[in-house]
């Protein structure tokens, strides 16, 4: 049996990222960069006003103000997407729109509150310094500025930073397609007739559910504990996908078959059992080199050996840097204990505060119900048997 930090580090050296496909831009969101992207064009390709307001020499107003006016020559105007032809000329000006062309000549807008026309004389009543209201060329992207690193997760402002700076689509890693494979004579199907001695493989809904959320293609299957049965159903999943998870069958009982069928067929086992509460049967190997997890049966450490081993995989088939739950410090509302030798794992709700957020232990009596409940987990590390109420932890967020 390995310590937990040992199981984390082999997963994420044992488990590689998929190979790269282009991605429109919009479906990009989520997706991890498969390479280092940099601009392609100027944002903006031109200097533009970023006011609406009047194109002018910024030194024939530098005098100008509310009790004593510059007089100034319109001379034309210039709005987004167009352009005005000539040069201004001191003592003169050019109307000018947001988004629009700074015309030759002039080196500063002054906004349009500052400002009354009539007829051709525009009256100023306050400076503008060289480059007021301007945005420059390249100000928002330069051709050639590094703006995503490989492995960084897309958000819509990323996507958007890329359409400004000349991309249409992006190489993204791709998503895994994963098969997960319930298994037990007791376990069926949801949507199915339930008969008495049965349960619904609630399991197998929340680990694809936990799929689906990171968009992930997802299978489900069921099969009864018949070795034969469970074999061929797990050579077609390792067939058919980049991934399969398997849930129940992982301990060492008579009827716990799928990492002995595993065995048999020969995968690399990189290792079964690990010392963390709950979850300790999980198992993890590949076969052909896609990678298996075996989870136990058990709601609660089915739940905890998927979130902190088989998803961290998973995310880092999909290209992601930092693939485990997001981590935050969280004050504790109460005492927590585990054991020495022990890497334990609490359920627990957050209050927000002003300070850190407060985490309340859960000790619901329904398994199912704390699971639910929960949004947040704690880490008791091995070594350390209790973080006091009061002591700030290190917990992991769900939501």
């Amino acid at each position: 049996m390995i310590s937990y930090d040992e199981a984390y580090r082999f997963t994420l050296e044992r488990v590689q990222a998929l190979e790269a496909e282009d991605v429109p831009l919009v479906s990009a969101v989520g997706r991890s960069s498969a390479c280092d992207l940099n601009g392609r064009v100027d944002s903006p390709s031109l200097d533009v006003s970023l006011k609406d307001g009047y194109a002018i020499h910024s030194d024939d107003i530098a005098t100008a103000h509310e009790g004593v006016p510059v007089s100034l020559r319109l001379v034309g105007t210039v709005a987004a997407g167009g352009s005005w032809q000539g040069q201004i000329l001191p003592g003169e000006a050019v109307r000018i729109l947001s988004g629009a062309p700074i015309p030759n000549g002039a080196d500063a807008v002054v906004a349009e509150e500052f400002t009354q026309l009539s007829g051709e004389t525009l009256l100023v009543t306050n400076d503008a310094y060289p480059g007021r209201n301007i945005l420059f060329r390249g100000s928002d992207v330069r051709s050639g500025e590094l703006l995503v690193e490989k492995g960084v997760q897309l958000d819509p402002p990323v996507v958007g930073l890329l359409a400004a700076a000349g991309f249409q689509s992006i190489p993204a890693v791709r998503l895994p397609r994963v098969a997960i494979l319930a298994t037990g004579d007791e376990v069926v199907a949801p949507g199915k007739p339930l008969s008495p001695g049965k349960l619904y493989a609630s399991n197998l809904v929340t680990l694809a559910a936990w799929c689906a959320r990171y968009g992930f293609a997802v299978e489900t299957f069921v099969v009864g504990d018949d070795a034969g049965l469970i074999r061929e159903k797990l050579l077609t999943c390792l067939q058919g996908y980049d991934a399969v998870l398997t849930s129940g069958g992982a301990w060492s009982g008579d009827r716990d078959l799928v990492v002995r069928l595993l065995d048999e067929l020969g995968w690399e086992k990189v290792y079964h059992r690990v010392r963390i509460g709950p979850g300790k049967a999980v198992a993890f190997g590949l076969y052909t080199g896609k990678p298996v997890f075996c989870l136990p049966g058990g709601p609660p450490s089915n739940h905890m050996a998927f979130l902190q081993l088989a998803l961290p995989g998973l995310r880092k088939m999909s290209g992601a840097r930092e693939p485990g739950l997001p981590v935050r410090n969280m004050r504790l509302a109460e005492s927590v204990s585990g054991q020495s030798d022990w890497t334990q794992f609490v359920h627990g709700r957050l209050k927000e505060t002003l300070e850190l957020p407060l985490f309340y232990p859960l000790k619901l009596p329904s398994r199912l119900q704390m699971m639910a409940a929960a949004d947040a987990i704690m880490k008791i590390p091995e070594g350390k048997t209790v973080i006091d109420e009061g002591e700030v932890g290190r917990g992991q967020v769900l939501i």
